[in-house]
C-alpha cells in the first residue's frame, strides 16, 4: 500500500530496510522549501527524536555539465570518473529532505557540519545511474549539544559503489548521557606547502553546482545571523578541494575522512599542505602561516587496513 507524500512525487511503502520504514522518491526533493521548513523550530516538546525512515532516491542520473562546472569549481579534473565528494553533493538533497522532516528535532539550518567519512569502493563513471539513500543515526551527547549522523549509500544496481557518513552538531539539542571522547585527526603547525586565494564569490560559484541554498555562504547579512563575519565558504568545497590536491596520486577505491575545525572567511587565503602516511595520506588547510587548521584530513586506499 503506497500514499503520496509531499514533494517530488515522493511515497511511502511498507518495506524495510535494515529495520528501517522506507520512503522512495523519483527524483532529487528541492532544497529551497525543505531549506525554509528547517528554520522553523520542530514545535514538538519530549525527547529529542530523528527520522527512523530511510529516504531513497531510485534512479539519479548525472547531469555531465554540472559534474564538469563542479569539477572546475573544486579544482579538479574533468574526467569520466567522478570524485568521492561527488556523490556526496548527489545525496545532500536527502540530508535537508530529512532534517526538514517535522519528525526531526534536530534542524539543519544552525546544525555545525563536524566530520566527514566516506569511502569509493570502485571507480563510478558520470554515464552510471545511481540509487541514493540516506537515513539518520546515533543521536548522542555531545559537550556543546548533540552530534548525529547521516548516513548515505550510493548503488549502481545491486552493487554498493560509494557509503558516507556526515557527522553534525546540533547545539539546540540535548541528549542525555555521557558524551564520548572524539579522536581528531593529528596536527602539528608546519609552513604550507601551497596557498589558495579564496575568491569572494566562491560560496555563490559552489552554491550554484552543489544547490546548498544555505545563505551563509553567500550572504553577509545572512552571514552575521549566525555569528560570521563575512560569508564562509562550505566545508565540503574544502573537502574537495584538498582532493583535487591530491587527485594524482589517489588509489581507485579510497576511503577519506575529514574533521572540520574552523570555518574559512571569503575571500582569504589559505595554506595547505600533505603527507604520505601508512596506507595513503594527510592533508591539511590552515591558515596562511600553517599554524591554524581549517580542515584535517587522512585518505587510505578502501581495502587498506
Amino acid at each position: 500500500m503506497t500514499s503520496q507524500a509531499r514533494g517530488s512525487g515522493a511515497r511511502h511503502e511498507d518495506v524495510r530496510v535494515a529495520g528501517r520504514p522506507v520512503e522512495r522518491l523519483d527524483s532529487a526533493p528541492g532544497m529551497g522549501g525543505a531549506f525554509a521548513r528547517a528554520l522553523v523550530p520542530s514545535g514538538r516538546g519530549g525527547s529529542p527524536r530523528i527520522p527512523e525512515r530511510v529516504a531513497i532516491i531510485d534512479r539519479q542520473r548525472q547531469d555531465r555539465a554540472r559534474l564538469a562546472e563542479y569539477a572546475r569549481t573544486c579544482g579538479m579534473t574533468v574526467r569520466d570518473s567522478v570524485p568521492a565528494t561527488w556523490i556526496h553533493v548527489l545525496t545532500f538533497p536527502l540530508h535537508v529532505h530529512l532534517l526538514s522532516d517535522r519528525e526531526s528535532s534536530v534542524r539543519l539550518v544552525g546544525a555545525v557540519h563536524v566530520s566527514n567519512e566516506m569511502t569509493l569502493l570502485r571507480p563510478v563513471t558520470a554515464d552510471e545511474d545511481l540509487e541514493l539513500s540516506v537515513h539518520l543515526a546515533d543521536l548522542r551527547p555531545h559537550r556543546r549539544g548533540a552530534l548525529v549522523d547521516l548516513v548515505g549509500t550510493a548503488r549502481a544496481g545491486e552493487e554498493i559503489v560509494w557509503t558516507g557518513v556526515s557527522t553534525y552538531l546540533s547545539q539546540s539539542t540535548h541528549v542525555d548521557g555521557e558524551p564520548a571522547e572524539r579522536d581528531r585527526l593529528p596536527f602539528a603547525p608546519a609552513a604550507p606547502h601551497a596557498r589558495w586565494r579564496l575568491t569572494a564569490d566562491l560560496g555563490r560559484r559552489y552554491r550554484r553546482v552543489s544547490r546548498d541554498p544555505n545563505p551563509i555562504h553567500t550572504s553577509r547579512i545572512a552571514a552575521r545571523a549566525f555569528g560570521f563575519p563575512r560569508p564562509i565558504i562550505h566545508g565540503m568545497w574544502t573537502h574537495a578541494r584538498a582532493l583535487a590536491a591530491l587527485e594524482g596520486r589517489l588509489p581507485d577505491a579510497y576511503s577519506a575522512r575529514v574533521d572540520f575545525l574552523k570555518p574559512i572567511a571569503l575571500p582569504s587565503t589559505v595554506g595547505f599542505r600533505s603527507g604520505a602516511v601508512a596506507g595513503g595520506h594527510s592533508a591539511a588547510v590552515t591558515d596562511r602561516a600553517g599554524t591554524t587548521p581549517h580542515m584535517l584530513m587522512s585518505v587510505t586506499e578502501a581495502n587498506a587496513t
